[in-house]
């Protein structure tokens, strides 16, 4: 019987290997996760994976749409599934935990440019700096 995220891998247009079957249900289970953290994870449940699979599995699940690519100033890149809308983050300036920030408007783009230069703009993306409660409670 075929699982939703093998569903998902086949309308995208992919195959749905157990490699990327596994680092879609990382992803599930811990949004904002880098391509290390994503294979610990799935080593687990895929021991013959490499770290160099998990790279590529999450560019092509995010080129296919099921996954999204964010890239906080100073951090690797991170990815979720939360894919499809308009959505922001926050990272905390201490400990780097992220956290989602629903877009005002609710539709894209969230923001309006001053001068768009030419652009059509598809979309704005706003990083929120801060501490997150656990950092703040401990510098308290």
């Amino acid at each position: 019987m075929e699982t939703t995220l093998e569903s998902a891998l086949r309308s995208a247009g992919l195959r749905a290997t157990a490699g990327r079957v596994a680092v879609l249900d990382a992803l599930a289970s811990m949004p904002h996760s880098d391509a290390d953290q994503v294979f610990r994870v799935v080593a687990r449940t895929v021991p013959t994976t490499s770290i160099q699979s998990v790279h590529n599995i999450l560019a092509d699940l995010t080129e296919a749409g099921l996954a999204r690519r964010i890239e906080p100033a100073g951090s690797a890149a991170l990815y979720e599934r939360r894919v499809g809308d308009n959505h922001h983050h926050i990272v905390c300036t201490e400990c780097g935990a992220v956290g989602d920030v629903d877009c005002v408007v609710g539709h894209a783009p969230c923001l309006d440019p001053s001068s768009t230069s030419g652009f059509t703009v598809q979309t704005a993306e706003v990083t929120f700096w801060g501490l997150c409660p656990a950092c703040r409670a401990s510098a308290a």
